[in-house]
């Protein structure tokens, strides 16, 4: 008889619902899964239902999902993956992993690593390398630290996509920040010229050289991809590109570019 692999999720926003959805598809792991929003009195009755209806068990605490878990998925906000690490030090047993797939700072991942080892559990940074949404769990993800080797061929098996990268916690993430830094400011540059030029009912006339000097490159596309991208997912670019911010920030560089993209990228989100 096949032994069910337990799982547990904390978040379940985009990326924890997708998660969730794909390893339940595969079959063999049951899955609990805990959000700081269950409990709200608005967001969390829909939550609760869809966890219902997805067939996960709703936690009632971080700690509680994770209690039989053999990986514990961290798929939070950025701004909230060191809290939660912080607290996952004092809940999880020894051996469990902790998978960290938050886009955070390089040096928020490090300190991450050191709480959750500390507590003789061990911790993998995950640095997600293209958009979830259309992928799953197949995203390409890098990772790293010192178990980041043993716990891809274990998640690999269970339908993921981990390439590990590194043994030091933190080079994965600088790997996918420095990355975005390119990405996101380029959506960013996108969206302000296409909405200047559409202002000023010059954009077949800026296409057109774009094109030009860039032939291999349809920049009327690009223009409407890439606003499609950061009008859905602003919100959540921003704050991946604040993270680079501090990248650069504690290298002793001027963060002022990075905060711009994410400045620029927030500007740009449909508003919900």
């Amino acid at each position: 008889m096949t032994q069910t692999i337990p799982l547990a999720i904390i978040g379940f926003g985009e990326v924890g619902k997708m998660f969730a959805r794909d390893f339940l598809a595969r079959g063999g792991v049951s899955i609990a899964v805990s959000d700081i929003l269950f409990a709200d009195p608005v967001k969390g009755p829909p939550m609760l239902e869809a966890a219902r209806v997805l067939g996960v068990r709703a936690a009632a605490s971080p700690a509680d999902a994770a209690k039989d878990a053999r990986v514990v998925i961290s798929a939070v906000t950025a701004s909230s993956a060191l809290d939660v690490a912080g607290e996952a030090a004092g809940y999880l047993h020894q051996g469990q992993y902790f998978f960290d797939v938050n886009s955070a700072s390089p040096v928020t991942k490090k300190t991450a690593a050191g709480q959750v080892n500390a507590a003789h559990a061990k911790y993998v940074e995950g640095a997600v390398m293209q958009p979830v949404g259309g992928l799953g769990i197949r995203v390409p993800i890098l990772g790293g630290g010192p178990y980041a080797e043993d716990l891809a061929v274990f998640m690999n098996g269970l339908g993921m996509n981990i390439t590990p990268v590194t043994t030091e916690p933190g080079r994965a993430s600088a790997m996918k920040l420095c990355r975005s830094i390119v990405v996101k400011g380029l959506e960013a540059i996108m969206v302000d010229c296409a909405a200047a030029a559409k202002h000023w009912g010059v954009e077949d006339e800026v296409f057109a050289s774009l094109n030009q000097t860039w032939p291999s490159i349809d920049f009327r596309e690009l223009a409407e991809y890439m606003g499609e991208r950061v009008a859905t997912h602003g919100v959540r670019r921003a704050a991946e590109m604040r993270e680079a911010a501090m990248m650069v920030e504690d290298l002793g560089m001027n963060p002022g570019l990075a905060a711009a993209i994410a400045d620029a990228q927030e500007r740009g989100a449909k508003k919900k």
